[in-house]
């Protein structure tokens, strides 16, 4: 009998909520050029998936995307490694891994999207969410709308 190969629950197509550390917590994204230079390369890689939400916070991103013909997996691969390969470090950007949750419907994508926005307020980096220059709140790239379903 054949066995089936069961695809990684990353693997299947839809909307997810992901969040990924730096390394070690450093604060890199505190610096205005790398925190800019992690949307740039968001907006680099465009064409593998669906950017509707984020927030770079001192040490870690949250991202609402969505994989086009691709995995999540390597979705964030070519984020992660296109924004280590222009940040030129010499030692590990991140910490490995993601942790993601799946969108299941409009209310759980409103609910993420209004976390993207309080994140830094919550964290006490600015009064307002209008005020943070680093999340999808005040975009400096093209945010694409959700497709449920």
């Amino acid at each position: 009998m054949l066995a089936m190969a069961i695809p990684a629950r990353t693997a299947r197509p839809g909307t997810y909520f992901v969040t990924s550390l730096v390394a070690n917590r450093r604060r890199i994204f505190q610096v205005t050029r790398n925190a800019e230079l992690f949307i740039e390369t968001l907006d680099h890689y465009r064409e593998n998936y669906f950017l509707h939400g984020y927030v770079v916070m001192p040490d870690h991103v949250h991202l609402l995307l969505t994989p086009a013909q691709i995995t999540l997996e390597r979705t964030m691969q070519l984020i992660k490694g296109g924004f280590s390969h222009r940040f030129k470090a010499s030692q590990p950007v991140w910490q490995k891994g993601f942790t993601d949750h799946r969108i299941r419907d409009s209310e759980g994508y409103t609910t993420r999207l209004q976390y993207l926005a309080q994140n830094p307020v919550r964290a006490r980096l600015c009064a307002t969410a209008e005020e943070y220059p680093y999340s999808s709140v005040n975009s400096t790239i093209r945010l694409d709308e959700y497709l449920s379903g």
